[in-house]
């Protein structure tokens, strides 16, 4: 009789397995499965196209009917627009590393700065290309966190540049750097703000990983794993006070 009572007590004791899923949760969990799987390859391909067809429309209308093949086959290349403007950048940019190419660069750069209106739009246009696409530069290549909006709210920003000249006078107290903060999840849109050196605590997060980290939310961290448990959430006490929260202390 005791051995039968501890077979019995034995086999409770054992981790029993999960039961599956039927019917509906069972198609549900397909359908999730599934969902995960070609969703971003779905997301993926349909902007990858957008973008081709948007370049196509800008590029393809610039290039003669003899070398366009849209004119003489019976259907539509796409990407031959990209193609094209990938050739067209890299031969623009070999000669221009030459003597004649620049010498034709500056003379097009003297007729731009006689136009009034033209002139300042240009020039700000071309601070930003080489700032940001100099190869030896650090412009949104260095990220920070700051304390911002508000006390204890920590944000995500780029740091651009140190201002200078007229800025840097112009503010008060010691070095300021010109950040920008990004919005999420569209990190195209942002503020600009200006803020002091010793405010911003810089992190080794690479701009890919920051971009992620914007673009999902928060779901998707540079180098860090999943929590064993999340944060408590501490409830509402009487008077609309709320008491520290703190973390389970794993056992």
């Amino acid at each position: 009789m005791k051995e039968k009572l501890d077979a019995t007590l034995a086999a409770l004791a054992e981790p029993q397995p999960a039961p599956k899923p039927k019917g509906a949760a069972r198609i549900r969990t397909y359908f999730l499965t599934g969902l995960v799987v070609a969703g971003p390859v779905a997301i993926t391909i349909w902007i990858t196209l957008w973008l081709i067809g948007l370049i196509d429309g800008w590029v393809k209308p610039l290039i003669p009917p003899a070398w366009n093949p849209d004119s003489y086959l019976p259907v539509a290349v796409p990407g031959f627009g990209v193609l094209a403007a990938f050739l067209g950048l890299t031969i623009l940019g070999f000669l221009t590393a030459n003597l004649v190419g620049r010498t034709v660069v500056q003379s097009g750069e003297q007729v731009l700065n006689r136009m009034p209106v033209v002139r300042s739009l240009y020039k700000g246009v071309k601070q930003i290309f080489e700032t940001v696409f100099k190869q030896d530069g650090t412009s949104f290549r260095r990220v920070g966190l700051i304390e911002w909006p508000g006390p204890g709210m920590w944000s995500l920003c780029f740091i651009t540049e140190p201002a200078r000249g007229a800025l840097a006078e112009g503010l008060p107290g010691p070095e300021h750097l010109c950040l920008f903060v990004p919005c999420t999840p569209n990190p195209t849109t942002g503020y600009l703000v200006m803020m002091e050196a010793s405010k911003v605590t810089e992190i080794d997060v690479s701009t890919d990983d920051a971009f992620k980290l914007i673009m999902s939310m928060g779901i998707i961290q540079p180098n860090g794993a999943a929590p064993a448990a999340p944060p408590t959430i501490a409830p509402n006490m009487p008077g609309g006070e709320k008491p520290e929260l703190s973390a389970p202390v794993a056992g």
